[in-house]
């Protein structure tokens, strides 16, 4: 027989005791195995007025907002429904919204619950805020959260204060967790837990190691998760020894070999380098994940074995998980092999296994920005397009990155104008594209058209804004922003920071303020600092001080083949040639080797190759031929080639002119000038700094041919049209 129908106005809430616990109707709703079930007991506890007792209808709430059934926006509207609802279902919902992608609905509920809800937040409210908070990363909500904790008594519950050290760590606030860890009177294995890990993930390796210590001498013992955040710190530290010490601590200890804490072993093997080990322990398990495949390609790709990630990818039991695409990509792309990458990406379109997501954009829009492969990465834009993706900060700042490295600032600012609302990496990846394309003026204007916008500029910011001020002999203004800095932004200069402003004195020529510089830096001058010094020291022939910032280069980085190669240049630019002979000696002696020159160029989506004297290419006496009719034209309106140019002792003239004619760029440019229309850019990438010879022979060749051409080398980029160069022959 049927519960009489009554109408929801007669009925009162009642009060919050389990009076109807046992009810059968209530009983039922934990048996519900689908939504349509639940919905029904929903209408039948209307009808018979038991959804008006708090209990039984805390009940309701919690199975739609907690168990598999779950359906939160239900959730609301039957919570809404509620007269009075009981602290226990605020409580449900409050917690649910915590792990919700939206987790400022947390919030919300609990501001509704201190305006409306009739009862005091309690002990089990006030972990779930806290965690919100820390899911949004406000650190000035979390801490007016914490006062609250305080004021109401609860800071010396165990749950809330695990959830504050959680809060702490997760904004990076290393300072404020170990405050509330060392005020605990007692710490359960949580607590130690949250604190191992929290100083793992920030990089306090030392220091979380220490942590998991002086819990073995508390007399704590460490479960699955403790040994996580370790082997995260080991990983850190690249420390395989300790590594293998943990390994043998967790097999020694029975703690349960979880499937999470099994990849955590896999990271830190990959991470340290140890593929051997990674290896023997992935044949050994039983289960694996998405996870355990990833991390053994990422891992083989990072030791530059591309052969057996390969392999091991050919093995993959199903490769519909967009995931292991993405890995493979992004190992390909991270460790400087582009065409790979992008081999990968148009074998997984080919294939249609997976639909490329973000991650696999970002990572192919990369490879195309190493490569210069405009065609390809416009491409990938019009694929977003098409397939309706939005435009989020990453894909953003991919796009505006890919067009400016591949020569189009263009389209770099269009991408850019395009968005509404810009973060701190769009604005400083087109401060970037500016800066290295010689326009250091649009990029400062760039930067403060950032302040108007009241977006804090981060430390990444400041080193793309000294680099566009290095290249545009921008001195004064260079200076002025290291000042600024620290005293306006309360951003302290690292040594990336000191190294653009080495560069900035170098390239104008004021050696003795770049010296001055670098002794008084707060830290030691690392590589990229005598790096920079060096690099201005062959711009303006000084020998001596070359000498000095390459031997200090070399105790820094003695593998650095750069440091011979730069100092060999200035030696051989001015006709020490037994200097010369005496560094390669000292290079071969250490098993070093030149870097070749290489220069490519993108013809209908292809990107074809040269290397110095190249023969390889199958256009390769066309182009020659070319090369022929260029040196002719250039030799009939007076050009004479720059002999110093010239790194090796050659002593026929013909032949000093034939090792410049070789260089890779112009193999590069006349493969362009052979296949590319003549309202087409030739659009050359080189792995080196273009040599002044080049560097002319481009600009007559961009008037001779009246054709525009973008030359991208090590440092920048040089736009050729009209027989002129961007640089202003300043670079």
């Amino acid at each position: 027989m049927a519960a009489p129908s009554v109408p929801l106005t007669n009925f009162v809430t009642v009060n919050n005791d389990r009076y109807f616990a046992n009810h059968p109707t209530v009983t039922l709703i934990e048996k519900c195995s689908n939504s349509r079930q639940l919905k029904q007991i929903h209408a039948q506890m209307l009808r018979c007025g038991l959804f008006f007792d708090p209990f039984s209808a805390s009940k309701l709430v919690q199975s739609y907002a907690l168990s598999e059934l779950s359906s939160l926006h239900y959730a609301y509207k039957v919570f809404d429904q509620i007269p009075q609802p009981n602290l226990y279902s605020w409580n449900i919902l409050i917690r649910a919204s915590a792990s919700s992608p939206q987790p400022i609905n947390c919030l919300l509920m609990f501001i509704r619950l201190l305006h409306v809800g009739g009862e005091k937040p309690n002990k089990f409210t006030y972990p779930f805020v806290i965690k919100a908070s820390a899911k949004l990363d406000d650190f000035q909500l979390g801490k007016g959260i914490h006062g609250m904790v305080i004021k109401e008594g609860f800071s010396s519950d165990l749950f809330v204060s695990n959830c504050l050290i959680y809060f702490y760590a997760e904004c990076g606030c290393l300072d404020m967790a170990r405050r509330v860890f060392s005020s605990m009177s007692e710490r359960d294995v949580v607590s130690w837990n949250t604190m191992v890990n929290g100083l793992a993930q920030n990089g306090y390796v030392d220091e979380a190691v220490e942590c998991f210590h002086r819990m073995e001498e508390e007399g704590l013992k460490p479960n699955d998760v403790t040994m996580v955040g370790v082997l995260s710190a080991c990983g850190k530290k690249s420390d395989v020894k300790f590594g293998r010490w943990v390994h043998s601590y967790i097999e020694t200890n029975r703690i349960r070999l979880s499937l999470i804490l099994c990849n955590a072993i896999l990271d830190m093997y990959t991470k340290c380098g140890s593929m051997k080990d990674a290896k023997k322990l992935f044949d050994k398990m039983v289960e694996k994940d998405i996870i355990s495949w990833t991390t053994m390609l990422a891992g083989y790709a990072k030791s530059g074995d591309f052969n057996a990630a390969r392999v091991l990818f050919d093995k993959l039991p199903s490769k519909e998980d967009i995931a292991t695409w993405n890995a493979l990509i992004s190992a390909y792309e991270q460790s400087g092999n582009p065409n790979e990458a992008i081999a990968i990406f148009n074998e997984l379109q080919l294939s249609k296994a997976s639909k490329p997501d973000e991650v696999t954009l970002v990572s192919t829009l990369s490879a195309c920005s190493q490569l210069g492969a405009t065609e390809f990465g416009s491409w990938i834009h019009v694929y977003m397009k098409k397939e309706g993706m939005r435009l989020n900060r990453h894909l953003v700042t991919a796009l505006v990155d890919m067009y400016s490295k591949c020569g189009d600032l263009h389209k770099a600012l269009e991408v850019f104008n395009s968005v509404d609302r810009r973060d701190v990496f769009v604005w400083s990846a087109m401060i970037a594209g500016l800066g290295m394309h010689g326009r250091g003026g649009d990029a400062i204007e760039l930067f403060l058209k950032m302040q108007e916008a009241k977006v804090k500029p981060s430390s990444v910011t400041f080193t793309n804004l000294l680099a566009a001020c290095s290249h545009s002999g921008l001195v004064e203004e260079g200076r002025d922003f290291f000042r600024q800095m620290e005293q306006n932004y309360k951003i302290a200069p690292g040594v990336e920071h000191y190294a653009c402003m080495v560069d900035i004195l170098g390239r104008a020529g004021l050696l003795e303020d770049a010296v001055d510089l670098i002794k008084n830096m707060p830290m030691a001058p690392g590589a990229s600092v005598w790096g920079a010094l060096l690099g201005a020291c062959k711009l303006h022939r000084n020998v001596d001080l070359a000498e000095y910032a390459c031997n200090s280069l070399l105790e820094i980085e003695p593998q650095n083949h750069g440091a011979y190669v730069l100092l060999s240049n200035i030696y051989a630019n001015l006709g020490k040639w037994d200097k010369v002979s005496e560094l390669r000696k000292r290079m071969r002696d250490v098993g070093l080797k030149k870097e070749p020159g290489c220069s490519s160029v993108e013809v209908n989506g292809v990107v074809h190759e040269f290397l110095v004297g190249d023969s390889r290419h199958p256009l390769c006496k066309k182009i020659y031929s070319k090369l022929d009719e260029v040196a002719a034209r250039l030799k009939h309106v007076g050009y004479v080639s720059d002999k110093s140019q010239l790194l090796q002792l050659v002593k026929e003239e013909d032949m000093q002119e034939k090792a410049l004619y070789l260089h890779s760029e112009r193999l590069a440019l006349a493969f362009g000038l052979i296949t590319l229309g003549p309202s087409q850019p030739i659009r050359i990438v080189k792995n080196l700094r273009v040599c002044e010879d080049c560097h002319s022979v481009i600009k007559l060749v961009s008037k001779l041919y009246d054709r525009e051409i973008v030359l991208r080398d090590r440092y920048r980029f040089h736009h050729f049209r009209g027989g002129s160069c961007s640089c202003m022959d300043y670079w």
